[in-house]
Parts: structure tokens; sequence; C-alpha cells
């Protein structure tokens, strides 16, 4: 069997693909492995490069990779894309991770460790809770404008929207 020097691997929840290549660039093997079997099917595996498409569990997976003593590149799957040859299943997927891997001028993304995505998780469910406040805000603002009966105050100094808009259905304020 010829030496794998590059090892595409599609990430999924329970079976994962994996094509691997020589270095010419020969398909050497195409497998499925489940979740359980991969760190064992690695580890008999020589020192190479192992590609996948970055996602939350590639850094996970990366990690545990590493510590095998595997070069691992993780991808963006934008950058992947173009070299799918057809439909898109997971054995495609690995020989497209594989194949973009061994491009020169690959952009990679950098392996995060546990406390860089614990940081961005808390980032993520900011803008997440920043977005929902908004939408409400949204929302209220159309509640208002239905009960003053669509009309608002044309001055400045109330914000456009005052209480003698609504009650009294004016154009103008009367506040002092």
């Amino acid at each position: 069997m010829d030496k794998i020097t590059t090892v595409g691997l599609n990430l999924a929840k329970q079976v994962m693909a994996v094509h691997a290549v020589d270095a010419p660039g020969r398909p050497v093997m195409r497998k499925a492995l489940r979740r359980d079997q991969l760190l064992g099917w690695s580890a008999a595996l020589a020192p190479c490069v192992i590609a996948m498409e970055a996602c939350g569990g590639a850094h996970h997976w990366a990690r545990e990779l590493v510590r095998q003593g595997h070069t691992v590149r993780i991808m963006a799957a934008e950058f992947v894309q173009p070299f799918r040859k057809s439909g898109k299943y997971d054995a495609n997927d690995a020989e497209a991770i594989c194949t973009a891997a061994r491009q020169a001028n690959m952009r990679f993304v950098a392996m995060k460790s546990i406390e860089q995505q614990a940081a961005l998780c808390v980032h993520r469910l900011r803008q997440g809770l920043v977005e929902e406040r908004t939408a409400l805000i949204n929302q209220l603002r159309i509640v208002d404008r239905v009960r003053s009966g669509g009309r608002r105050c044309r001055r400045r100094s109330c914000g456009g929207n005052c209480p003698a808009v609504r009650i009294q259905k004016m154009r103008a304020c009367r506040r002092p």
C-alpha cells in the first residue's frame, strides 16, 4: 500500500467520510468511519496532513489529531466548494477537501483552543441577544404607531412621538 500523505476528512454527526491520497495525488483510500472509530484509525496512520472543513466540531477533532502527531489543516467551506466535482455528498466532500488542502495558495483557519471557542460562544450569544432586543423594539414601535393612529409629532424635542399626538391625534405637539 502506498504511503498516505494527505487525508480529506468530511465531518458529520455519526459517520465521517475519509479520502486519502499519496504524494503524487493518487487516491489510496476511500472509507467511511464511525465517530468512535476515527481516532483509532488515525492513531494507526503514519503522521500526515489531515484536512477538514471549518465547523464547531472541526476544532475539537483537530486538537485530538494534533495530539497524535498529525498536521491538521482547517479550511472554510467556501474555499472547498470549487473543488467539488459533482453532487454534495460525503465521499465527494472528502475528496474535495483533500484536493483543496493540496493547493499551494489555499488559506487555512487557525485551530482554536477550548478557551477561544468559549469566548466566541459568549460573543455570539451576546450578538443574538442584541438582535433580539432590536427586533422587540421595532415591534413595539409598530404597536405604538398603530395605537396613535399613525400620526407623529414633527418637533424634535419630543423625539417625534409624544402623548399629545397619541391622545389628541394632532399634528403639532402641545408640550411647552
